[in-house]
Formats: structure tokens, C-alpha cells, sequence
């Protein structure tokens, strides 16, 4: 019985110690968590957002200056770091069910099977696998499948809805993972 107070004590005295030490607010990533980032900001391209972006040091060949091309005046914005991670960000105005409409035509997709591996309100981490009928029979050799990975989010940023996203081939795991903390940790700027 005098374990099981102590326990209870410890645990009484412990629990708000590491609370107390947790003050990022829900969906905010942690510093330790973007360790391989570098804050970028989109407003000299008329976007009024700082974004973190994969550095050298994520070892997806960034090493260059992240690239942004962008029509004055127009509503899409793609953005590079390096030849391996091109985000694609879309302006849509006052529309805020983005994500939703876009799961409605993923859902709509014939030749492809989706898997969500994150399925929030606002951002979508999906998995995308070629239906390939066939291939019964066929050698272990040859490769069937056909998977990529992709990433949907909305941000509303003093009163537009933008979506950042991967380019409409997908990407492999890594780049991806990387790519959903580069739209999770988008925050405004002052005006």
C-alpha cells in the first residue's frame, strides 16, 4: 500500500513538471522537431507568410537557396529547395473547404487506391497506389506497385485560404514527411 501512495505522489509531482515544459499549442511542431529547417518568408513574393524549409542538413540536396516562381498578380506560387522538393502553393480566396473538396475527388479516383496516413480537417498525408489489374502470374521480379506519397493542407491567412501541396506526382516518403512539417510550421507575417 505505501508503494502504491508513493507511486501516486511521484506521479502527482512529475506530471505538471513536464507539462509545464510543453507550451507549443496543439499542431505546432517543436524546435528539436524542425532542427533540419530554416525560416523562409514569402513576403517579397507577395505571400505574407514565414515558412521553414529544409536545409543542407536534411539531406535531400537543398544546399541551394530555395526558389520561388510566381506571375505577378497571379494565384500560384511553386516553391523549390533543390532539385528534390518543389511545394506547390495555390491561393483560393475566401473558399475554405479545400481539403474536403479534395479528398471528394480523391475518393472519385478509379485507378488509384488512397490511403490517408494523417486525415485532419485542414491537412491530408495520403498514400497513392496505382490498381494494377493482372498481375496475377507475374513474376516477384517485376515490379507491380506503384506507390507515391502526397500532402494537402489549408492555411487562412488574413482572410485568403491558401493550399500548400506536393506537385501532382507525389514524392517518396522521406520528402514528403519533410514537406507536411514545411506546411505545418507556416505561420502569418505583420502586414
Amino acid at each position: 500500500m505505501k508503494k502504491l501512495a508513493l507511486f501516486i505522489l511521484l506521479g502527482l509531482i512529475t506530471f505538471p513538471v513536464t507539462r509545464c515544459g510543453d507550451s507549443k499549442e496543439d499542431g505546432e511542431l517543436s524546435d528539436e522537431e524542425l532542427y533540419e529547417f530554416q525560416g523562409f518568408s514569402m513576403k517579397p513574393y507577395d505571400m505574407p507568410v514565414m515558412i521553414m524549409l529544409p536545409d543542407e542538413t536534411a539531406n535531400i540536396g537543398a544546399s541551394t537557396k530555395p526558389e520561388v516562381v510566381h506571375e505577378e498578380d497571379g494565384f500560384q506560387w511553386r516553391l523549390a529547395v533543390g532539385p528534390n522538393f518543389e511545394m506547390v502553393i495555390d491561393d483560393w480566396g475566401a473558399d475554405r473547404e479545400m481539403v474536403s473538396s479534395k479528398k471528394k475527388e480523391l475518393a472519385e479516383h478509379e485507378f488509384y487506391k488512397i490511403k490517408y496516413l494523417v486525415d485532419e480537417p485542414d491537412f491530408i498525408l495520403y498514400e497513392q497506389e496505382l490498381k494494377v489489374d493482372g498481375k496475377r502470374g507475374v513474376s516477384k521480379s517485376i515490379g507491380v506497385k506503384h506507390k507515391t506519397y502526397h500532402v494537402y493542407g489549408q492555411k487562412v491567412i488574413n482572410g485568403i485560404t491558401y493550399v500548400f501541396r506536393s506537385r501532382d506526382e507525389g514524392y517518396e516518403k522521406v520528402i514528403i514527411d519533410l514537406m507536411a512539417k514545411s506546411i505545418k510550421s507556416v505561420k502569418p507575417l505583420a502586414s
